[in-house]
């Protein structure tokens, strides 16, 4: 009996996707619920799994292939129906081992504790042809991530390039110098190549051009709609974290203790920024056409850099989750961000967006709206300064703050005071409660 493979349904918002690689051929077998191929979005990458049991007999759709909702991607023989299988039936668990290769040493006992791969890391192992167990994974219960992935790739790349430079730059020892012609007769025709100068390393120009990811096309889109469409301006301000620093020093034991997860700056500045946006409500507001809509809800993104590039899952009704809730949803994020797990639902909507550069470093930037938001808040690296206190300086725990939002609905007075009213719940946290 033949069984059709289509393409899922795609959100409203999303049109087509790109199909970006196969997990299984012509002629394999497949067990019901395997992921058989991923499909790409502007968004996320969606796994399409094996509607039952039985052998690929046909693959409709080829690896970049553009789709929509719907459309037939493969054809799938039950097992009523199959022919037989080309591949070894006794290695099944050999079979999800996404290296390209048919990987026949490994061993039992490393095959069982297997844990799953993310569609960006099979893709990864697959293309180019790893050994998943030869890479220490980072993850959750030492998951294996596209970072870890990636990083591997790095560190062979630095390896191989500093052993070619090495080798280019070994001098010829006193014994090669004087038998030089010897050498050349010893060498067989078929190695005489090897013998010939490699180029210098210094003459190496490598270029590479490829296609821009759907996530990464969508990113540049919508940053020049803002660019284009919205009167972008950017207001500044500094907050002293010592307020925060000591209260979060004090209790994050038991916070962690009582609710599992760490205490983090996010949170405070997630619960300042409610506060904020409850006080200047046009701040939370979107323009559509020449109508002004204004959010009865707090839905917070929080910008987060992937290797596929930037996204911004979302905190729903944020004002109704306490600190706990808060961390655990951003550790949430933050975790399936990095496995490729982020879901539609996740990224859907948001009124406020909230970007934190000061994890790389950053000092001081100007933030860009995300549409149809009107603000966006940027936070910055926590540095220890000089600051004038009752006529002393003293040294204290200084952060920029950048505010960027959309003039033609918010005027400066209203983004100068929301930077101010969070100023003030950070350097005065005690009201805003931890719930332990």
């Amino acid at each position: 009996m033949s069984i059709e493979v289509l393409v899922p349904p795609l959100p409203e918002s999303v049109s087509d996707a790109t199909l970006i690689n196969w997990h299984k051929q012509a002629g394999e077998t497949v067990t019901k619920n395997d992921n058989l191929v991923d499909l790409e979005t502007d968004k996320v990458v969606l796994e399409v799994p094996a509607p039952a049991t039985g052998t690929v007999s046909k693959i409709i759709k080829e690896n970049g292939a553009i789709v929509t909702s719907g459309e037939l991607l493969a054809v799938i023989e039950t097992q009523a129906g199959a022919s037989p299988p080309k591949i070894d039936n006794e290695s099944p668990k050999l079979e999800r081992v996404e290296s390209g290769e048919d990987n026949e040493s490994k061993t039992a006992e490393h095959e069982e504790s297997d844990t799953p791969l993310s569609p960006s890391v099979r893709r990864l192992i697959m293309e180019n042809k790893l050994d998943p167990a030869q890479i220490n994974g980072t993850g959750k219960d030492g998951r294996l991530t596209k970072m870890d992935v990636l990083d591997y790739l790095n560190k062979q790349s630095s390896d191989k390039a500093a052993n070619i430079a090495s080798t280019e730059a070994k001098p010829e020892t006193g014994e090669d110098q004087a038998k030089p012609e010897t050498a050349k007769q010893q060498a067989k025709p078929e190695t005489a190549k090897e013998l010939e100068p490699a180029a210098p390393a210094s003459n190496l120009r490598p270029e590479q051009r490829v296609a821009m990811t759907r996530l990464r096309a969508k990113v540049a889109e919508r940053l020049l709609q803002a660019q284009r469409n919205a009167a972008m301006l950017t207001t500044f301000n500094e907050v002293n974290m010592q307020s925060v620093i000591d209260l979060r020093n004090q209790y994050k034991s038991r916070f962690e203790q009582k609710h599992q997860v760490k205490l983090g700056f996010m949170s405070f500045f997630v619960k300042a920024s409610i506060e904020a946006l409850k006080r200047f409500p046009a701040i939370n507001a979107s323009i559509d056409d020449n109508d002004i809509i204004y959010h009865g809800y707090y839905d917070l993104g929080i910008a987060v850099s992937t290797p596929r590039g930037l996204i911004v899952p979302v905190l729903k009704d944020a004002d109704q989750l306490d600190f706990a809730g808060i961390e655990k949803s951003i550790t949430d994020f933050g975790e399936k961000a990095r496995t490729g797990a982020l879901t539609y639902e996740d990224l859907k909507g948001g009124t406020f967006t909230i970007t934190n550069g000061g994890v790389f470093g950053s000092m001081l930037s100007t933030p860009i709206l995300n549409p149809p938001q009107c603000a966006i808040l940027g936070m910055h690296a926590i540095k220890e300064r000089p600051v004038v206190e009752q006529g002393q300086v003293v040294v204290r725990p200084i952060m920029y703050l950048a505010l960027s939002y959309d003039h033609r609905l918010v005027d400066g007075r209203e983004a100068v005071q929301f930077l101010v009213t969070i100023k003030e719940c950070l350097e005065a946290p005690a009201h805003l409660l931890l719930n332990i």
